[in-house]
């Protein structure tokens, strides 16, 4: 029987909203003390024996909206309400699918518990979306995700993951603020959902599937999920090479990310990879399923272990998802059922439950291959990782792209064919004097009861809402205009009150 740390009795239940923002900061201590534990969260209550499975699968569903200036008198919304709003633009006809999307799972994984199926879901929603369907009073959308999440019979079946609340993509987010938006992502969702529910999430999805390649990024961001309390994250496929820079040879078992610095220090976190393809329409038809069916175990060190395909897709976008994804997500799940109830053969896995498996029947994190961003091992054969200085890889980092134009220090995603930097200086430049401002004010003052004032909350979001990946990805014009008034209020705020 495995026995949880109980819960602090101290614990103050905490609101929403606060003054009408997300509750985003203010407990950066107590969501510290409930993160960083090492307790098991699924394996006391898992219905999978590691002997008698041949191979699994992990689906994860991505749900972002984001926050755009446009409400009445300019006031910040979520995109979905605007879409509401105004149907007859673009594809705004989508909002309530869309909705229905948000709130499905909360459906779909009781019926089939109650069916006697074994389901698996990974749930990753921005803080974004979250607030933004409080302030539509979207409350049957989140009471379905609290069934689901707080119901002690669903559980097993259910893990959430960790993001960037403002949903920023790490590479091209200032350094400083990657930790803010893990954290105030960590205050939302235990504001929401519970500080049971928080101590549960271990797992980390990044916005974009973006891993920083840069060895000062990638270090901090390593740095920052393992002080958050999180055991592994999810990485693209292509975006993650061997020492050697190879491309992985095997990618249906746990990786060690390995992020070293220019001042030497080393860090590490598992790491489970996201199969390269076209995201939506492989969750959406199970591809992980049918894929797994065809594997079979592999040696970690002395232990044999089943292969997991791991794959994660935006869970409302596109019609593929809306229309296909109910009938093959259940058909899965149904056809998984005939080996007994699903917990033989090929079974439908979550992330942390399959780490908490393996690592019980004698894999360590140490055991796992090494994987580092990809284009990083031209940076270490120019120069010693234990001799290394900034000024050393900065060298280096120029020298590489002289003679090959096609490197860069911008990371890699799942949307390699588009730069979030090049192109984008209208909205990175003033992200970054945000930003800038934003720690100019608060560090030299900065205190937990700083945090629980009204002005640093607000300077926080918006700070963390100018940095929302959207402003980039749909392009020049009025995304790119959002970013800049999000800016301007910023910039306003801190001025103002500090």
């Amino acid at each position: 029987m495995v026995i949880s740390t109980p819960l602090s009795p101290n614990l103050p239940t905490l609101d929403e909203l606060v003054d009408g923002l997300p509750n985003i900061c203010g407990w950066e201590n107590e969501v510290s003390r409930v993160v960083n534990h090492d307790d098991p969260i699924f394996l006391g209550d898992t219905n999978i024996k590691l002997d008698r499975i041949n191979s699994g699968f992990a689906i994860a569903l991505h749900m972002h909206q984001p926050t755009i200036p446009a409400g009445a008198d300019g006031e910040p919304i979520c995109n979905l309400q605007y879409m509401f709003e105004h149907p007859g633009e673009g594809d705004n006809h989508n909002a309530e699918p869309f909705a229905w999307c948000y709130s499905r799972m909360g459906q779909f994984i009781p019926e089939l518990v109650a069916e006697g199926y074994n389901p698996r879901v990974m749930l990753d929603y921005s803080g974004n979306l979250l607030w933004g369907l409080r302030q539509m009073g979207r409350d049957d959308v989140l009471d379905n995700l609290k069934r689901i999440t707080c119901d002690r019979a669903y559980q097993p079946y259910v893990e959430w993951l960790g993001t960037m609340w403002g949903h920023g993509v790490v590479p091209s987010n200032p350094i400083p603020d990657i930790k803010l938006h893990i954290q105030a992502w960590q205050h939302h969702f235990a504001a929401i959902f519970g500080w049971d529910a928080l101590r549960r999430v271990k797992g980390f999805s990044p916005p974009e599937m973006h891993l920083p390649n840069h060895p000062d990024t990638l270090y901090e961001y390593v740095k920052a999920l393992k002080e958050c309390g999180y055991r592994w994250l999810l990485v693209q496929e292509h975006s993650v090479e061997t020492p050697e820079g190879h491309g992985l040879g095997y990618k249906h078992i746990p990786y060690r990310l390995v992020a070293r610095n220019s001042n030497g220090e080393t860090t590490s976190i598992t790491a489970l990879i996201k199969t390269q393809g076209s995201d939506t329409k492989l969750v959406a038809q199970m591809q992980p399923y049918y894929e797994a069916k065809g594997l079979s175990r592999q040696q970690i060190g002395n232990v044999s272990v089943p292969p997991l395909v791991s794959q994660i897709g935006d869970g409302e976008n596109g019609g593929v998802m809306m229309n296909e994804f109910p009938d093959g997500f259940k058909q899965a799940i149904y056809d998984i059922g005939k080996n007994e109830g699903g917990s033989s053969g090929t079974v439908a896995l979550n992330g942390t439950e399959y780490l908490e498996l393996i690592e019980a029947a004698g894999c360590s994190p140490e055991d796992y291959p090494i994987c580092q961003p990809v284009g990083q091992h031209k940076i270490w054969q120019k120069v010693d990782p234990d001799k290394a200085t900034s000024e050393a890889i900065e060298a280096a980092i120029a020298e590489i792209k002289q003679h090959d134009h096609n490197f860069h220090v911008e990371g890699a995603s799942w949307t390699n064919h588009i730069s979030w930097v090049q192109g984008y200086e209208n909205v990175l430049g003033p992200m970054n004097e945000l930003s800038a401002l934003f720690h100019e004010k608060i560090d030299p003052i900065y205190s937990e009861s700083l945090t629980r004032e009204r002005r640093y909350r607000e300077a926080l979001l918006y700070n963390m809402l100018v940095q929302t990946s959207c402003f980039r990805y749909w392009g020049q014009g009025t995304w790119t205009d959002y970013a800049r008034e999000l800016y301007r209020r910023g910039k306003e705020i801190l001025q103002r009150d500090f």
